[in-house]
């Protein structure tokens, strides 16, 4: 089994979290494609045998009581909107200028089992996307809280390998995933190609987007002075300038615009943006990112 990604703590954090997504998608998720799902919904249709995360909410206690066994009542309901989660794993994401900076690719494979174990939490149905130049083989996620180990042994098996072709991978996305749903997209945005194109591509096709925006803070601001080699960490190509305060402080600010940018496209489409240096503590950034979903706290007690 691989490396847990979370700690126990903060998945017992994650417990009293719920995502509320702002768009219904009425008439994308109708009534014809019905699902079973234990709790609540619109028709009984039978019952299963309880396991380790499942919502106690759901049991039937009278069965409980004649059979001394944890049975869980199944209903038929509407399906609930579909999330995809793409993870950047080019080969930008394994480095950054300073090698003392927090690994991106571990923190964003962290915020993605975050962000998934939640989804499971509300029994929503996951598939977990990985892309360099185009898509790598998915993992769906679903059934519950449970089925989390899969998930996080998924993500921490990823290698972060190839180079970023993000406008390509969006187009075999649509091809793949022509349904609307929830899009969460975890990257760097560091692309030769134009990373809004693909972006604006996927809005137009009806998807909403979540941008989480992953990046080493020497990317944002590089302490480089003298005579200075860049390689391009997916190309190989190397770049030789003379850098001075003045032009890493330039360089600052084209980042920030790039960034901005990027925000600007996202909530113009109706979708919503975040940003992460790795260096941000880790609760820090899922809650975020949560709160940016729409996600709100859900207290077990008043002061919890």
């Amino acid at each position: 089994m691989a490396e847990p990604l979370l700690d126990r703590r903060l998945l017992e954090r994650l417990e009293r979290l719920t995502l509320r997504w702002h768009k219904s998608f009425r008439g994308l998720v109708g009534g014809r494609n019905l699902s079973r799902y234990s709790g609540p919904g619109l028709e009984f249709l039978d019952h299963r045998r309880f396991h380790q995360g499942d919502d106690l909410r759901a049991v039937n206690w009278r069965a409980y009581l004649r059979l001394e066994k944890l049975f869980l009542k199944m209903f038929q309901t509407e399906p609930r909107t579909p999330i995809r989660m793409l993870v950047d794993v080019s080969s930008s994401m394994a480095v950054s200028p300073d090698p003392a900076d927090p690994d991106k690719f571990l923190y964003a494979r962290r915020l993605s089992a975050a962000l998934t174990y939640v989804a499971l939490v509300r029994h929503d149905t996951v598939i977990l996307i990985p892309f360099h130049e185009k898509l790598g083989d998915p993992h769906t996620a679903s059934g519950g809280r449970h089925r989390f180990g899969p998930v996080n042994d998924f993500l921490a098996e990823l290698k972060p390998a190839g180079r970023s072709d993000f406008l390509q991978a969006a187009r075999q996305f649509i091809s793949n995933y022509p349904k609307p749903g929830l899009v969460v997209i975890l990257t760097d945005f560091l692309d030769e190609g134009d990373v809004l194109k693909p972006l604006q591509y996927l809005a137009d096709f009806g998807h909403e987007l979540l941008a989480v925006h992953v990046y080493a803070e020497s990317e944002r601001a590089p302490s480089l002075s003298g005579e200075t080699t860049l390689e391009d960490a997916e190309t190989g190509a190397a770049l030789q300038l003379s850098l001075d305060d003045q032009a890493c402080r330039a360089y600052t600010e084209a980042f920030d615009r790039y960034a901005s940018a990027i925000e600007h496209l996202v909530l113009r489409a109706g979708g919503r943006y975040a940003a992460f240096s790795s260096s941000i503590p880790l609760d820090e950034a899922i809650f975020e990112a949560l709160d940016l979903t729409g996600a709100e706290l859900q207290r077990a007690a008043r002061g919890a």
